[in-house]
């Protein structure tokens, strides 16, 4: 019976959720052994030194987003049989201070991110932007999009004639992307009064010129939450780190038949198709166009809401997603 350990920093951060704890299930059914692991974010050398046993028992080690010194990564190496590192976002740089700013440059975390992709034998990235980075120093990579299992979500359930509602959910951290949208929001509540922007999250804007409706986010309520709005929104800057995240909540909103309008970076552009299943908005003006579009028209919001839902269906399928990734590690435990 094959063993695979998936380590992560943060076994309930949402990226370890969706692309390795999605794995346990198929990978069992597959007749592997597989253990969730967490691996401490700090000192460097020692932690590998202390899972030795645990490394040495594995068929494949998957470091889920752990960036290893080129030192560290020879230790790793020596300690485990084959190795995968799964990355969905752009570590090899530091997330912009403030809003506009250009992605600050991390010479260490560049060295780390190509260390580590020369020492493991697969670098599955989330996209195609970490792909062709990752490709400078990687042996091998293999493009695995983050999915969604789409039958945990409901179809919208929102009223057509409700008081309109555009939702955001993601993390704190986040939360500062949507002051992109602030202004427009602002100008539509002027047109639209019971509009609404609904927040889903653990942290709120605050925003007294706009009407935000605060939502605990929860995993056993945000389908529910989601489905009770109208309009999905995906704001970000256009810079390093953004290029390299994937679109998840995008396929939130599709998964629950939303319409959705996007900032046409990275991920997003092949998520939202403008004009089919929402729009791209580059600009102040171009978000409030956009979303009064979609605010006016119930029959183009269930047009792209049905037309997102068939793209999340066919491109981003948690069963595909799964049968790749155990069909990946296959192969590379299987080289070994």
């Amino acid at each position: 019976m094959p063993t695979a350990v998936l380590l992560g920093y943060d076994l309930e951060q949402p990226s370890f959720r969706h692309r390795m704890r999605s794995l346990v299930g198929p990978l069992e059914a597959a007749g592997w052994q597989v253990r969730p692991e967490r691996f401490p974010s700090g000192r460097y050398g020692l932690r590998t030194w202390e899972r030795r046993a645990l490394l040495r028992g594995a068929d494949v080690v998957v470091l889920h987003q752990i960036k290893l010194s080129a030192i560290e990564a020879r230790l790793f190496a020596s300690f485990s049989r084959r190795r995968v590192f799964d990355v969905d976002d752009a570590i090899y740089v530091r997330k912009p201070r403030r809003l506009g700013d250009a992605a600050d440059n991390s010479p260490w975390r560049k060295k780390k991110f190509a260390a580590t992709c020369r020492w493991v034998h697969m670098v599955a990235a989330g996209n195609d932007v970490l792909a062709a980075v990752a490709r400078a120093t990687a042996q091998a990579v293999s493009i695995l999009p983050t999915s969604i299992d789409t039958s945990v979500y409901q179809p919208a359930t929102a009223s057509a004639d409700a008081a309109p509602t555009v939702v955001w959910i993601g993390s704190p951290e986040n939360l500062v992307y949507l002051e992109i949208i602030r202004p427009a929001m602002a100008r539509l509540m002027g047109r639209y009064p019971t509009l609404r922007m609904k927040v889903i999250c653990s942290h709120f804007p605050q925003w007294p010129e706009v009407n935000v409706e605060r939502v605990a986010w929860s995993s056993a309520t945000e389908s529910q939450s989601l489905a009770a709005a109208h309009i999905g929104v995906m704001p970000l800057t256009d810079d390093e780190w953004s290029r390299g995240k994937c679109a998840f909540k995008l396929l939130q909103y599709m998964a629950a038949s939303l319409p959705c309008v996007a900032s046409p970076v990275g991920a997003n552009t092949e998520a939202v198709i403008h004009g089919y299943n929402g729009f791209h908005a580059r600009t102040a003006d171009e978000w409030e166009v956009h979303l009064e579009t979609l605010i006016r028209s119930p029959q183009l919001r269930a047009r792209f809401g049905a037309a997102g839902r068939a793209h999340v269906e066919s491109r981003y399928s948690m069963r595909t997603y799964q049968a790749r990734y155990v069909e990946m590690l296959t192969r590379v435990a299987s080289a070994g």
